[in-house]
């Protein structure tokens, strides 16, 4: 790959940054459209749609339902990734109308889902991070996050021992399927069968101090966009693992902080939580879109908006693109 199509990107400065969409609520994924359609996950219970004119409206608002990752489907409806204790995959329905549609895999019920997203087969992927519950679950030690996939035969368990799963996607080839996990500071990488099987499981990268890897995107031209939390960081990861930052609006010693609390498996909710920035707001996913892919949309868990950047490169066009 030659560097016209793989060009260098300089570490942007915050004033590269705008915002778009107002009085969101913990809007933490976004997808994006050709048609330049945004939506945006809400903590009320349901799927903020950001209109291209700037209008917004709230789809839905379920009581027990807490919104993290979500795929847009092809009759227009949303497979949601539930954070709430009774867990699950929901489906919502334009017309607001939500309701259980992944609950369990093999008779066990779904815990708490991080994120849910669709491939190119129409497969939904599930990641769920963890099975225990507040703030036992941010340590370095545990590892009993894992992945599923849902296709026409049903759900099933597809990889394992998992350290804190978070966002995943695949490659341009979907020979891939990349992983983050959060507090195991790594990115992951399986090689994928046909029928969805996971195999190959292999380290492309390490994170170090201060690097949470969260949400993930990938390029036209294979690179892994990884957002850190709490250090909003974003970090450009090659095939081959190497790292680049494009993107940090972080605080010295709120990181020093952490990096301590980390290594003592003392780290909390609340400190996860607090934010020490000039203007990011404790961003957590990244999605393509403009006319080119060419627009960085970052959600976040503290904001009440989104954060925009221009990119040199273009995302990959995700399957629902065009719907």
């Amino acid at each position: 790959m030659d560097k016209e199509s793989n060009p260098v990107i300089a570490q942007l400065p915050l004033s590269a940054v705008r915002e778009t969409g107002v009085n969101l609520n913990r809007p933490e994924c976004v997808l994006g459209t050709a048609a330049g359609d945004l939506y945006v996950s809400d903590k009320a219970g349901g799927i903020r749609h950001i209109q291209p004119g700037g209008s917004a409206r709230l789809i839905g608002a379920q009581a027990g339902l807490i919104p993290n990752g979500f795929a847009l489907l092809r009759d227009g409806s949303f497979a949601i990734a539930n954070l709430a204790d009774n867990g699950g995959i929901w489906r919502l329905r334009r017309d607001g109308a939500a309701a259980p549609h992944i609950m369990e895999i093999d008779g066990v019920g779904l815990p708490s889902v991080n994120f849910v997203w669709l491939d190119d087969h129409e497969r939904l992927w599930i990641c769920v991070s963890t099975v225990r519950k507040g703030d036992h679950q941010f340590r370095r030690d545990i590892a009993d996050g894992f992945i599923a996939v849902h296709d026409r035969n049903g759900t099933r368990v597809v990889a394992q021992d998992v350290h804190w799963t978070n966002e995943c996607r695949m490659d341009p080839t979907g020979t891939y399927l990349y992983v983050n996990e959060t507090f195991g500071r790594r990115l992951l990488r399986f090689r994928v069968a046909p029928n969805g099987d996971l195999s190959e499981r292999s380290v492309i990268t390490e994170f170090g101090k201060g690097t949470y890897p969260d949400g993930m995107a990938v390029d036209e031209t294979g690179h892994i966009w990884v957002i850190s939390v709490v250090s909003n960081r974003v970090i450009r990861v090659s095939p081959k693992g190497e790292q680049q930052i494009v993107l940090e609006d972080s605080d010295a010693a709120h990181i020093e902080k952490l990096e301590t609390e980390y290594m003592a498996n003392r780290l909390s909710r609340p400190l996860l939580y607090d934010n020490h920035s000039k203007k990011l707001q404790n961003i957590t996913s990244i999605a393509f879109g403009g006319p080119d892919r060419k627009t960085a949309f970052m959600g976040c868990i503290n904001g009440s908006s989104l954060a925009v950047f221009d990119s040199p490169v273009a995302g990959l066009k995700p399957v629902h693109w065009n719907w």
